[in-house]
């Protein structure tokens, strides 16, 4: 029986290793990566998932991130996402258990974006079990190359529109990194 717990309860270099091995050392610099540099994951909902000895077996981690509207409106979003499971352990609903741990955690959290939740991943998967769609995500841009039917929403705050993805840094903040 695999026992969910919160990520913040899960060594920091477990998960950056389990994260290795379930999407390779180059992960880093892929585009969801550029999405929500220079934020920390929401405790809230992040889970890790360990199996009967205690061993990490996969993850869940969150982000808030905004979508800056072609009109001008900045709109807080939720990044959905890495889901990593261990390698040997995927295909056993690990990683399903998780996802549905975060939507059942996001049901009620009062995290701002948290009505406007999206991922990149495989829409087959996501839309049949979870329902991300991309149906509202046409004219969204984001900070690297993607696959614009991997580019997934669902919530009632995803905006329908035009516009760029990124972080939810605060200006300041980007300012003085500058």
């Amino acid at each position: 029986m695999t026992a969910l717990v919160p990520l913040a309860e899960v060594d920091e270099g477990a998960v950056e290793a389990l994260l290795d091995r379930a999407f390779g050392a180059d992960r880093r610099t892929r585009t969801a990566y550029r999405i929500r540099a220079g934020v920390a994951a929401i405790p809230e909902l992040s889970f890790a998932a360990l199996d009967d000895d205690g061993a990490l077996a996969g993850t869940i981690q969150c982000w808030p991130i905004a979508f800056a509207a072609d009109d001008g409106r900045q709109l807080p979003m939720v990044m959905v996402g890495p889901v990593a499971v261990e390698p040997a352990l995927q295909r056993g609903g690990i990683g399903r258990v998780l996802m549905e741990r975060t939507l059942e955690a996001a049901s009620v959290s009062r995290v701002p974006g948290v009505e406007a939740l999206m991922l990149i991943g495989d829409p087959e998967y996501y839309g049949r079990f979870f329902g991300f769609t991309a149906d509202r995500t046409g004219g969204w841009r984001l900070p690297g190359p993607f696959e614009p039917r991997r580019l997934l929403a669902r919530g009632p705050g995803v905006p329908d529109t035009s516009g760029s993805l990124g972080s939810r840094v605060p200006a300041s903040a980007r300012l003085s990194a500058a």
